[in-house]
């Protein structure tokens, strides 16, 4: 995917927009393997939440320029300016938690493409997308461990989520970097593509789900997210609400006569 025409912010340090009813967010720090600042979570989480509300994105994709790290986590250079007293931590947790919230409860599906190391907070947001593309050379780590850092419990509760309490004590414990073979293992990551077949995979799974019929899939990741969630908090009738408005839908009935004339569907969303 080429970055030109992706509008800048922080910056240029993030680069977001929508093509072809597909949203980006590119995380354009190279330089320092995509490391994230202040900024950078700030406009990070203000992008993601306009694209949340544009009918012309069916789904956002996020990756990092560079070609050598998806994000390496929190800019540690800055932590002496940004994170030096507990007023700055807190402040900094806020804004990492509002990125990663508004990933998380993005209402459209959600890819991380992967190249490269994903690291700490990069790994977490990683984790907050509903699917994981890697390249074979990837690497894995939470080295929070190695730098004395808390992690909150949204977090680990996602991580444990996807690949069960006893890895993810592995992975906090020993602070190790594990290899994209070991990631698909765990359930970490969902495809391991060879460097160069990884963009050509993801434009194809980014078409596909552009594709299909935007209420069917926004009712399934609102199913899948409340199964993460917390049983109290369980709204079954909304959701049982959503299933019925796919069925009242014009799409419905576009996806009927579509099937019956052996032509391509035009969802509309409505």
């Amino acid at each position: 995917m080429k970055l030109d025409g992706l509008a800048e912010f922080a910056d240029g340090k993030i680069l977001a927009g929508v093509r072809d009813r597909v949203g980006y967010l590119v995380i354009n720090n190279p330089e320092r393997h995509n490391a994230i600042s202040l900024a950078m979570y700030r406009a990070g989480a203000e992008q993601v939440s306009a694209m949340a509300a544009d009918p012309e994105a069916r789904l956002l994709v996020i990756r990092g320029a560079g070609g050598k790290a998806f994000a390496s986590g929190a800019d540690i250079s800055k932590f002496e300016q940004e994170r030096s007293t507990a007023e700055d931590v807190d402040i900094y947790a806020a804004a990492s938690k509002s990125f990663s919230d508004a990933v998380f409860h993005f209402p459209k599906p959600t890819i991380a493409v992967i190249q490269g190391y994903c690291i700490g907070g990069g790994m977490g947001l990683a984790v907050a997308c509903d699917m994981r593309l890697c390249e074979d050379k990837s690497r894995f780590a939470v080295p929070a461990a190695k730098l004395g850092l808390g992690y909150g419990y949204e977090g680990i509760r996602r991580l444990a989520n996807l690949v069960g309490p006893s890895m993810v004590k592995e992975i906090f414990y020993t602070a190790r970097q594990f290899s994209a073979a070991e990631a698909y293992e765990m359930g970490l990551v969902n495809r391991v593509l060879a460097p160069h077949m990884l963009a050509a995979f993801a434009d194809d799974y980014a078409r596909r789900i552009a594709d299909n019929a935007p209420m069917t899939i926004e009712s399934v990741k609102a199913i899948t997210q409340a199964l993460q969630g917390h049983e109290a908090d369980l709204d079954l009738a909304g959701l049982d609400d959503m299933v019925k408005a796919c069925f009242d839908s014009a799409d419905y009935i576009e996806g009927r006569r579509a099937f019956m004339e052996k032509r391509k569907p035009e969802f509309q969303g409505k």
